[in-house]
């Protein structure tokens, strides 16, 4: 597959411009950049890599905590700009194709480049105990105008999501190095959630 063009500074300036709205906490240009060095070590394993990179840029660049459709904004974002800069509709269409499935963090099993996406996006689940913390709070913070009692519950309902499943993690070698401290953490924070 031939090489996609890069995404332009002034894109770039204006989706930086994006992540530092001020009611992001978590949701910022430092997960779009955690998620990129992530991409960097993993590389490797990505049959197209630059749409990978063009969707962590995108996944959250519609980001507002009162909506329920903010992947689909997003993915509406990416074939407006990346059309303007000459990708071709089927390179579009995929980089939209990942960031929709944030929204439910699901993808078919013979689909390993959105596989390798979620799991990457999903990659502070599995951070050190300290930094996991920080991310809870940040996710919280975004969510302030959530009364405490029915923040539990949905919270709750959303980390058992995760437990459930048979694997957080899809791509094989980030299974390997991420499932159990990821279970660990879910299960530490729902276990402050959950009243006895």
């Amino acid at each position: 597959m031939n090489a996609l063009p890069s995404l332009p500074e002034t894109l770039l300036d204006n989706l930086k411009a994006r992540y530092a709205e001020p009611h992001r906490r978590y949701h910022t240009l430092a997960h779009v950049e955690a998620l990129l060095r992530h991409l960097g070590t993993w590389r490797h394993l990505a049959r197209q890599p630059a749409h990978l990179e063009a969707a962590a840029w995108y996944h959250d660049v519609v980001y507002d905590t009162h909506r329920n459709d903010n992947e689909v904004c997003s993915a509406d974002v990416v074939r407006f700009e990346l059309m303007s800069i000459g990708w071709l509709g089927v390179d579009v269409e995929r980089v939209a194709t990942m960031v929709e499935a944030t929204q439910h963090h699901r993808a078919d099993d013979g689909d390993t480049d959105t596989l390798l996406f979620l799991d990457l996006d999903l990659s502070v689940l599995a951070a050190a105990p300290a930094a996991y913390d920080t991310y809870a709070a940040a996710i919280r913070a975004e969510f302030d105008w959530v009364p405490e009692a029915e923040w539990r519950t949905g919270r709750a309902r959303v980390l058992r999501s995760f437990i459930d499943r048979p694997a957080i993690y899809r791509t094989p070698e980030l299974h390997t190095a991420w499932e159990a401290a990821a279970r660990g953490n879910l299960a530490r924070e729902l276990a402050t959630l959950v009243t006895p």
